[in-house]
């Protein structure tokens, strides 16, 4: 009996150890991997110029560039914007997508279907609260595509994307910067058909940052 006991004590203190570093890996903020830059590094004023800078050579493009989804470019006023902040700038850890249903059926908006993989989840926290986003992959690029309370109010209604490629990935962590959220291209030309995100890729908070959307503008 004595013996049973121990062997009792022993497999429940190994599930235990097993559990609890299962919620360590996922939840626990993650080390910082080689190449990867954290807020701390960074100088707050330098980086919000680097954001206005990208904003202009963005809006350059869409004013100029003949592959504009901007139909009329002569009366094109510029995007609106959330103000740079770098709390909305975070370093996510990558769990990667175990289910056996890798595949997706993501829907456009014209009311086709496109295959897309179920990469991996996204682990970050906005304003301490966890939270967590599908990470999806079609043809070579890494995109994420949400929506947060800011949607259909502040925000483009259908959701808002960020892309990645493989080098972006480091150590099963990635950058996920919202400042850079932009609306799809169908935002601005019904012409065009776009992605909508998964149900699961819905946000508990709101993302004010990134791109903003009026449609009357």
């Amino acid at each position: 009996m004595f013996k049973n006991k121990v062997f009792r004590y022993s497999t429940l203190a190994m599930l235990l150890a097993i559990v609890a570093y299962f919620l360590i890996e996922t939840f626990s903020p993650p080390k910082k991997a080689p190449g990867i830059v954290s807020n701390e590094e960074l100088n707050p004023a330098t980086y919000a110029e680097l954001i206005q800078d990208d904003r202009k050579d963005l809006e350059k493009w869409f004013r100029t560039s003949d592959e504009s989804p901007i139909e009329d470019q002569a009366a094109f006023k510029g995007l609106d914007y959330y103000a740079p902040d770098i709390d909305f700038r975070v370093v996510a850890k990558l769990v990667p997508y175990q289910g056996e249903d890798k595949i997706l059926e993501i829907h456009n908006t014209d009311g086709s279907v496109d295959p897309y993989e179920r990469y991996a989840f996204l682990h970050f926290e906005l304003g301490g609260s966890p939270q967590k986003l599908l990470l999806l992959k079609h043809e070579g690029v890494f995109s994420l595509m949400w929506k947060d309370g800011t949607s259909g109010k502040t925000t483009y209604g259908g959701g808002r994307y960020l892309d990645f490629t493989a080098a972006d990935i480091k150590s099963n962590q990635l950058v996920v910067d919202f400042n850079k959220a932009y609306s799809p291209y169908c935002a601005y030309n019904h012409q065009y058909a776009c992605p909508l995100p998964p149900a699961e890729n819905t946000l508990t908070v709101s993302v004010a940052a990134g791109e903003k959307f009026t449609a009357e503008k």
